[in-house]
Formats: C-alpha cells, structure tokens, sequence
C-alpha cells in the first residue's frame, strides 16, 4: 500500500486486511471502532 502511512498499515493488518478487495467479519467493540476511524478513508465498513 503505496502512500500510506505506516502506523495505518500495521492497524489494517492487525485487522486483517492483507490485500485490496480483502474483506473480514469482526465483533463490535470499543477498540475496533477506534481502530477503524483511524483508518475510516482506506476501508469501507457495514454492520451486518
């Protein structure tokens, strides 16, 4: 991922994002939300 910094790198594969296109279920919690408003302009997130 060219271009993005690389404290938001280590958050997308802490979440498991590994490739564009990639896509993963998590629980809700706290520390997920937080992790992904740090990262809200490289993912698209929908609550299932």
């Amino acid at each position: 991922m060219i271009g993005v910094r690389a404290e938001h790198r280590g958050t997308l594969r802490a979440l498991g994002l590994r490739r564009i296109g990639s896509s993963r279920v998590h629980e809700d919690s706290p520390s997920l939300r937080g992790q992904l408003h740090q990262v809200k302009y490289l993912v698209e997130v929908e609550e299932i």
